[in-house]
């Protein structure tokens, strides 16, 4: 019959053992974790700044359509202005903003 070995002394051998290879493995695992994490929120951010972009210039271009078909109401001289603000401080225009990468080409 084998010698019984107690549980205990089960877990003193295996505990120091599994640190060793667990802690490596949980290790990686983290780093992945938080380099998708980063990985994602930058695409988000890229996808929440390309809508803000594109709802811009759709904008735009329905001002520029109404405009072409007399859909405006009020005339230039009577301080109405499209937008709602008044003419006298002149039209603003919708703020593009320019990334980095958007800036020299290349993808953030």
């Amino acid at each position: 019959m084998p010698p019984v070995v107690p549980p205990f002394l089960v877990g003193l051998i295996v505990a120091p053992l599994a640190k060793r290879l667990l802690k490596p493995l949980v290790s990686g695992v983290v780093k992945a974790s938080v380099g998708i994490a980063m990985e994602v929120k930058k695409a988000a951010q890229e996808a929440g700044e390309n809508i803000h972009d594109l709802a811009a210039e759709v904008a735009a271009d329905v001002v520029a359509a109404q405009i072409a078909a007399g859909d405006i109401e009020g005339h230039p001289g009577d301080g109405q202005h499209p937008t709602g603000n008044d003419a006298k401080g002149g039209a603003r225009a919708p703020k593009i903003r320019a990334t980095a990468g958007s800036a020299t080409g290349k993808a953030n």
